[in-house]
């Protein structure tokens, strides 16, 4: 029997539950299909950083890398300081392993209601690859006060007051914060190319590049150029190159327009979260950390809203997809199937409906009927 070995951060407020869950359907697909799960449970996120400091340390992440996937709950607690459990857990995760697709499927399931009047599942139904390791999530970048400059690197602070002097003038009685967005070519590159392999896999004829490239002309030019080099490579695909706000009124007047959408990291997770509106809610919105040839993380996009731990009213359908992702990812094709095809007859039976459906289900209720239906699938 082929076992797998997962790593497993169930994290904070609702984070535990939801990952019961899809603990839960994943067991019960292996036993089904004949292959094994062997979880990893640790203990990250905020009750950890609050008793010792610390979020993931070198040793943490070492220890992370023996595992070819990590299952992930959600971070984030009032108690700390926004950012602090955000970058130190999910954005060193991401780095660490160089996890350069973030892919978020944007599906409107059968039996679910978009809030766009008229639009039906064949009309939400495409991907984004988000590129998931620049941008303005380098980190890079500072505050300061008049003079005195607190940033990462020397360089930076002397070009930054240079361009202030010269473009707005420092006032040494205000405040200035500035952050860097890098894009490199052969980082660029490789998600544009996984973006093609994915759509021509899936049998998408259409690629659509976002960006602000009018505006940022810096950083997107690069993106840019990478784009038109890589879908010369794939002629029989249709491409577009759209900026980032329009493509927001397009995804909600139009949305049946796109197939796959490959954007940067920052437009890439703002377009994602109106997307899952789309597909009825962050419930429903699985999402991958992929690097093809490493360690990934899979999670759902609706990170750990803490306001409703403990009262066992999350949907834990996005986590239960993200570990149908995980098997997809692991080579169980099959059982990631199954697991979708499940989850797709229960939302259109309707009997059970967590809160955020209308209905008044618990997170364990909806696991169990998905563990139902996987039986009554096989």
């Amino acid at each position: 029997m082929v076992t797998y070995r997962v790593a497993v951060i169930p994290g904070d407020g609702i984070g535990p539950e939801v990952i019961r869950e899809g603990v839960k359907v994943v067991d019960a697909v292996s036993e089904l299909l004949g292959f094994e799960v062997e979880w990893s449970y640790y203990e990250y996120g905020a009750d950890y950083y609050l008793r010792t400091g610390k979020t993931l340390e070198e040793d943490d992440l070492r220890e992370l890398s023996r595992y070819r996937a990590i299952y992930l709950g959600g971070v984030g607690d009032p108690r700390v300081e926004p950012g602090i459990l955000e970058i130190g857990i999910v954005l060193a995760i991401r780095f660490y392993f160089d996890e350069y697709i973030n892919l978020r499927p944007i599906k409107l399931l059968p039996g679910v209601r978009s809030p766009l009047a008229g639009k039906g599942p064949k009309d939400i139904n495409f991907v984004v690859v988000r590129e998931n390791v620049e941008d303005f999530y380098i980190g890079l970048g500072g505050r300061f006060s008049g003079t005195s400059y607190s940033g990462r690197l020397e360089v930076v602070r002397s070009l930054y007051r240079m361009v202030l002097d010269l473009k707005v003038g420092v006032d040494a009685s205000d405040e200035y914060g500035f952050q860097i967005g890098v894009i490199s070519g052969r980082n660029a590159r490789r998600v544009i190319r996984f973006s093609f392999e994915y759509a021509r896999q899936h049998g998408m004829r259409r690629v659509s590049l976002i960006d602000k490239a009018n505006v940022l002309p810096h950083i997107y030019s690069v993106w840019r150029r990478a784009f038109k080099e890589v879908a010369a490579e794939y002629p029989e695909m249709e491409t577009e190159m759209l900026f980032a706000d329009a493509t927001s009124m397009w995804f909600v007047k139009n949305p049946e327009h796109f197939e796959m959408v490959v954007a940067p990291n920052l437009f890439g997770d703002i377009l994602t979260d109106l997307g899952a509106a789309l597909q009825g809610g962050l419930g429903l919105a699985p999402s991958g950390n992929i690097n093809p040839e490493g360690t990934s993380m899979f999670e759902p996009m609706h990170g750990s809203a803490p306001k409703y731990k403990g009262l066992e009213v999350a949907n834990p359908i996005a986590t239960i997809l993200s570990g149908a992702m995980m098997l997809d990812f692991l080579g169980e094709i099959e059982a990631a199937r199954l697991i979708e095809k499940a989850v797709s007859e229960v939302l259109l039976e309707g009997k059970v409906r967590t809160r955020d459906l209308g209905g008044s289900a618990r997170t364990y209720e909806m696991g169990d009927a998905i563990v139902r239906k996987l039986r009554e699938l096989v």
